[in-house]
């Protein structure tokens, strides 16, 4: 991952609002298929995207992962569900995770996910996740989730083909050369209800096999590959009852070790890992402490890390770099705007967050990012503005710093 020269660089975690015009024509392409009109749209749509993205100040701009199917404004799952139509071996099944009521137990040693409904935070703050009222899933579509019913294979290669075809035709036209698509890590897509795989680890690296395809698509393109991987923190969540740390790190060392086994051979310069504790916007009470997991987020082989740092339940684990290195050679990407409120940052407020990160680990390591996607989170015209914020504080920052 190259270093920051002359200012601090600026990207984001991904997922950008969809145009009305984008949202209709996924609706409709779930009856009437890909049409060459479709196509031309999802074209034209990325390529004014890049634009926007160069335009409000960041340098390292992805498609808005225009190319993941987002089923409505609200949407905390395009990230994840869009894998489905690249994976084989799935099968449609009626139910929703988010609304699943089935209720799963650990027990020590012995460490299994249980339904989102039955999360440590959903539970503990019941009444305000049941109200509609209170904005926390409010206004969200039903959208089931397959499982997975044969062997795990890599279907998407038309699909990753187009993500990258559309996103080079804008750098391009923007005059841009860095770029990146997200993709989902292995341990995230080994969350899909499984009926064929008969253990944990045999699960995850046939996710680790097949999800590869794509990481290395993206990389033989000359563009970085995100890694989207709350699996390695937002799982604690939804782990009832809350399990020993010990136990914890154990299941997410599996994800780690499976995740290097589908980087293998791949450029650490190329890839970047994203980590988070959830979109949705609840009060994430239960969120395990960043200082718990950072050593195991720092094995996974990633030239970059990307993890929230500025919603009000973590941006105080700044910190966690002044007890921890930095390996060398290596860039973080904290998020020093939060996609969890519809309050614009000041772009003072993002210096200052950008400054601090930059005094711990050195200011040529530091790219200036979101704390997640913002597609799907907040009102379009709010995010944008996050965005503008987020540029102009990067450049109040290197003034500060160069």
């Amino acid at each position: 991952m190259s270093v920051n020269t002359d200012h601090i660089r600026v990207t984001h975690a991904g997922s950008l609002p969809r145009t009305p015009e984008l949202i209709a024509a996924n609706a409709a392409k779930e009856t009437s298929g890909v049409t060459p009109e479709f196509l031309k749209l999802l074209e034209a749509s990325v390529v004014d995207v890049v634009q926007r993205q160069k335009d409000l100040g960041i340098d390292i701009p992805n498609d808005g992962e225009y190319g993941h199917t987002m089923s409505s404004s609200v949407d905390y799952g395009a990230w994840w569900n869009y894998s489905f139509a690249r994976l084989g071996g799935l099968e449609p099944t009626d139910v929703d995770r988010w609304a699943d009521t089935q209720v799963r137990r650990s027990s020590p040693g012995n460490i299994v996910l249980t339904s989102f409904p039955d999360r440590r935070d959903r539970q503990a703050f019941n009444e305000a996740y049941n109200d509609p009222s209170s904005g926390i899933l409010a206004h969200r579509k039903s959208v089931t989730q397959p499982k997975i019913a044969g062997p795990l294979t890599y279907t998407g290669q038309d699909l990753v083909a187009s993500d990258i075809r559309n996103l080079k035709k804008g750098l391009a036209a923007a005059g841009l050369s860095d770029g990146f698509v997200a993709s989902l890590s292995p341990g995230s897509c080994a969350r899909v209800a499984n009926e064929y795989y008969t253990s944990d680890e045999e699960l995850v690296y046939a996710c680790a096999d097949a999800m590869r395809e794509e990481y290395k698509a993206i990389i033989d393109a000359g563009l970085t590959v995100q890694l989207d991987d709350p699996s390695l923190a937002e799982s604690w969540d939804q782990i009832n009852p809350e399990p020993s740390l010990e136990d914890y790190l154990k299941f997410i060392q599996l994800r780690v070790e499976a995740t290097n086994w589908a980087l293998r051979d791949l450029p650490q310069e190329q890839i970047r890992l994203h980590v988070c504790w959830g979109s949705w916007h609840g009060p994430h009470t239960t969120d395990i402490p960043f200082a718990d997991i950072i050593g195991s987020v720092l094995q996974v082989n990633a030239g970059a890390y990307s993890f929230e740092a500025a919603n009000v339940r973590h941006e105080h684990e700044w910190r966690v770099w002044e007890d921890t290195k930095l390996p060398e050679g290596k860039a973080i990407i904290p998020g020093v705007v939060s996609h969890a409120t519809n309050v614009v940052e000041h772009p003072d407020l993002v210096a200052d967050r950008i400054v601090r990160f930059a005094d711990v680990v050195g200011r040529e390591n530091v790219i200036a990012s979101t704390d997640c996607g913002l597609g799907g989170r907040v009102h379009p015209q709010i995010a944008f503005a996050k965005l503008e914020a987020l540029g102009e504080g990067a450049r109040r920052a290197t003034s500060r710093l160069w």
